[in-house]
């Protein structure tokens, strides 16, 4: 484990486990210079103390990349989400971390669970344990309201703009029809750009001339991620086509690690918005960058669920619950501006887009930790 940590963290790694419910999780929390440590809990059966501990990572760039004054952390929960013994074990997953929450770590969301989950980790760790809460608990269901897939949607439009070009008359596929996807879906089709192609788990759905998001909305409702076996007039795809259809913006917002290099080399896409966490490797970045296609880095593409928690956080003190309408206008706000930032600096340096923001973002940590004393004699940023 100790080759997990090198100058900016890990802080913490805390392994978990229950002997009665078999339970096994793991909190990391990697850098706290600037705040405390926040980021989503998942679960699946594939998660790993690794796994968590490089998402935790992207956190810290993630709260740095748009300004926002807290820490990289994350956590994971190894176990099947659809399980029904998924309540007792999220409960003693909660118990077991009482040390940690809510004066380190404050829980929220991420693959495997939803508002429902997050209302009973509040249960468990009490007041300010958790965010992303339902509303009747007095919370801010970023999540239920798709505010992350809503900042993808709103950086792609300034990506877009950024280079010259109008939303309006882009196509776009996206990898995931998920919460994130989806928001990204129904934004992207309010400002105009024609969706031609969706995946899930189960698969995927092409149009050239478009698919109806309305009707996608309603069978992800209705049938979850069988829904591609529902849509009517247009051609199935087998997993990853839908990376490679022809389109004028991609969009991965399912998975990490499902673009490399080999695949970047021949993407048709002009515009790829990262929804996902950590979905290109550094050397597809590099080869996209030499390419010329315009890249949004994860840590600031699907940044919205951040800044939703950051506003959601801020609210426990105050005790009033901020309004949605008040929270999108923040994150197209936040999201925009560091898009256009990001992409300026591409530009201007002729680096990587992933490298210059994680840059900006490791100066901004570098310096809460000098002035903490927190700094090692060799430290700087990579």
């Amino acid at each position: 484990m100790f080759e997990l940590i090198d100058e900016w963290g890990p802080e913490k790694i805390v392994c978990v486990s229950d002997s009665r419910t078999g339970m096994r999780g793991v909190l990391v929390i990697d850098n706290t210079a600037r705040g405390l440590g926040k980021g989503g809990t998942r679960m699946s059966t594939t998660v790993s103390v690794g796994e968590v501990a490089r998402l935790a990572r992207n956190m810290t760039w993630k709260w740095a990349g748009v300004d926002l004054f807290y820490g990289g952390a994350k956590a994971g929960i190894w176990a099947d989400p659809h399980a029904e013994s998924k309540e007792e074990v999220l409960r003693a997953f909660v118990r077991a971390l009482r040390n940690e929450v809510p004066e380190e770590y404050v829980f929220g969301l991420d693959v495997g669970l939803t508002e429902s989950d997050a209302a009973i980790m509040l249960d468990e760790a009490g007041r300010g344990g958790a965010v992303g809460t339902p509303h009747s608990l007095g919370g801010l269901p970023y999540d239920q309201l798709g505010v992350t897939g809503h900042g993808v949607a709103e950086s792609t439009d300034a990506a877009a703009a950024s280079v010259g070009l109008d939303t309006a008359t882009l196509s776009v596929s996206i990898q995931g029809f998920g919460a994130v996807g989806a928001a990204t879906a129904r934004r992207l089709a309010e400002l105009g750009a024609t969706v031609v192609a969706v995946s899930t788990s189960k698969g995927g759905v092409h149009n050239p001339d478009g698919l109806d998001v309305t009707e996608l909305l309603a069978l992800r409702a209705e049938y979850g991620d069988d829904l591609v076996a529902h849509v009517g007039d247009a051609k199935p795809l087998a997993a990853g086509e839908e990376l490679t259809v022809t389109a004028d913006v991609l969009v991965p917002a399912a998975l990490q690690d499902v673009v490399a290099a080999d695949l970047a080399a021949g993407l048709p896409a002009r515009i790829v918005v990262e929804g996902a966490n950590l979905p290109t490797s550094p050397q597809a970045q590099q080869v996209l960058h030499e390419r010329g296609v315009t890249v949004v880095p994860d840590f600031i593409a699907n940044a919205g669920g951040v800044v939703a928690a950051a506003v959601a956080m801020d609210a426990r003190h105050s005790g009033i619950r901020p309004e949605p309408g008040a929270v999108f206008d923040t994150v197209s706000a936040k999201l925009r501006a560091s898009t256009v930032d990001t992409l300026h600096a591409s530009r201007s340096q002729n680096r990587t887009t992933h490298r210059v923001a994680r840059a900006a973002a490791q100066s901004r940590v570098h310096e809460a930790m000098r002035l903490r004393g927190r700094t090692p004699r060799a430290v700087g940023a990579h």
